[in-house]
């Protein structure tokens, strides 16, 4: 993952814990940790590049796969959606594959749904909590996911923002009852910008004959 180097994060919510290498996302286990993010920043020629990128170039899927299958499958995707082959995509594939695994060692996961989202509204506008047992996002391009701590129902008195091509690992409403989140997140609101975002999305599966979707990789 040679692409990005480190990024201080000057705050965080409460709950919130930041991590300064991949190894360090297990404060996700810790009681009172509700989230963690892995602090990083990329190299000005890949976020050029990504940045400059045609809309449609960009990779839009949803893919239920074993995390030893996310490389290749995501070359694939990548060719599919016509993205340059260069330096660039090369580094772009690593590290969706290198997040990929560190993420399903750090849930014991066997398999992962994979998402590469395109955003260019106001997409879960909400702050809300993930109904799944954890989920990480990266985004990639534009703004990233904005979070704040649990209000009971009031609007945040302050609202957060991971960098850019930072993760955040962020437990969801199945993680285990004594340990629920009290961090909410949401996608920014970007309406009428003109800007557009690009995130890897990945949550956990553990039996992907339950799962709705349709496509699977294994």
């Amino acid at each position: 993952m040679n692409m990005l180097l480190r990024e201080p994060v000057t705050d965080a919510a409460i709950g919130v814990a930041v991590a300064d290498r991949p190894e360090d996302l297990s404060a996700i286990h810790h009681h009172g940790c509700a989230a963690v993010i892995w602090r990083r920043e990329p190299l000005p020629d890949f976020q050029s590049w990504i940045d400059a990128l045609p809309r449609q170039q960009l990779p839009r899927a949803r893919v239920i796969l074993r995390p030893e299958h996310v490389h290749d499958a995501v070359e694939h995707i990548f060719a599919t959606a016509d993205i340059p082959d260069c330096k660039e995509r090369t580094m772009l594939v690593d590290d969706t594959a290198a997040q990929a695994s560190i993420f399903a060692r750090l849930l014991g996961a066997p398999f992962l749904r994979l998402r590469f989202d395109v955003i260019t509204d106001n997409a879960c506008r909400k702050f809300h909590i993930d109904s799944v047992k954890a989920r990480l996002v990266c985004t990639y391009r534009g703004t990233g996911t904005q979070y704040c701590n649990a209000t009971g129902g009031e609007e945040p008195q302050q609202v957060f923002t991971v960098p850019t091509a930072s993760p955040i690992v962020l437990r969801g409403t199945l993680w285990p009852a004594e340990s629920k989140s009290g961090v909410l997140h949401r996608s920014p609101p970007i309406e009428g910008t003109g800007e557009t975002r690009l995130l890897l999305v990945l949550d956990p599966i553990f039996d992907p004959e339950g799962q709705p979707d349709r496509k699977h990789m294994h």
